[in-house]
């Protein structure tokens, strides 16, 4: 998971304190690409054996208080998934493209298809929220400015630009934070959690290389943050999130 937004709880607790009001999850698979397993896709070779294949259906079983909500970004099998607490009133849901478009399927590499953020728009009691999930592009050349990230980034930033509503936007951005587009989302009028809290790392043990970042949290200006916390949990090579607002 890369970001929770519980609300109503004290501060500075664990995570299992909370009562978890939106998980926003990436890498989520809605069942296999029988037609790629021994393809590469992320530089790793796809072995649907040791793959969570049928994700959503799992996850969402489990979290049976929760709405899921799924927005592929290749085919109709991977992508970014949602879960709400099913109290929550969703007053919209959708996704918006900032890499390649809809339906993309890039040849060689599996991993450098198309990009989306996943929203959602909640209702609050004085306000609505806007929640997005994303994942940003991989190119394989690590987690700096390229071409293609920019022009990610200026769409990401009309995307939040658009916004009339309180944002949090949260994800795996796969962008160090002194690059150009990090800077490029932050001068759309969001500030940055991972700087303001003066975050180290959002891996966990299990990634080896030195480049500790990857996952952000940006919120809008009308956002008030009770609490901000890398969580300590090691379940897979990124560190969970968790935010209260």
């Amino acid at each position: 998971p890369s970001c929770k937004v519980p609300r109503g709880r004290a501060a500075g607790k664990s995570a299992t304190a909370y009562s978890i009001d939106v998980f926003c999850l990436q890498e989520v698979w809605s069942h296999a690409f029988d037609h790629l397993d021994g393809h590469v896709a992320g530089g790793a070779i796809i072995n649907n054996t040791q793959i969570m294949t049928r994700g959503v259906h799992e996850i969402s079983s489990i979290l049976e208080n929760y709405a899921a909500y799924f927005r592929p970004h290749l085919m109709d099998n991977y992508g970014l998934l949602m879960l709400i607490r099913k109290d929550i009133e969703v007053i919209e849901e959708g996704e918006e493209f900032v890499h390649k478009y809809k339906g993309y399927v890039p040849e060689g590499d599996a991993g450098n298809h198309a990009r989306n953020i996943q929203f959602v728009v909640l209702k609050d009691k004085n306000t609505n929220l806007v929640i997005g999930n994303f994942h940003g592009l991989w190119n394989g050349k690590g987690k700096t400015d390229s071409e293609d990230r920019l022009k990610q980034s200026k769409k990401i930033a009309d995307f939040i630009s658009r916004q009339r509503n309180s944002l949090v936007l949260c994800g795996d951005f796969n962008l160090l934070p002194g690059t150009n587009s990090i800077r490029m989302i932050e001068d759309a009028g969001v500030e940055n959690l991972i700087k303001k809290y003066h975050i180290s790392s959002t891996r966990t043990s299990f990634y080896a290389k030195p480049e500790k970042f990857a996952d952000y949290v940006f919120i809008s200006k009308g956002v008030k943050v009770k609490d901000f916390q890398v969580l300590s949990e090691e379940v897979l090579d990124h560190a969970p999130l968790l935010i209260e607002i």
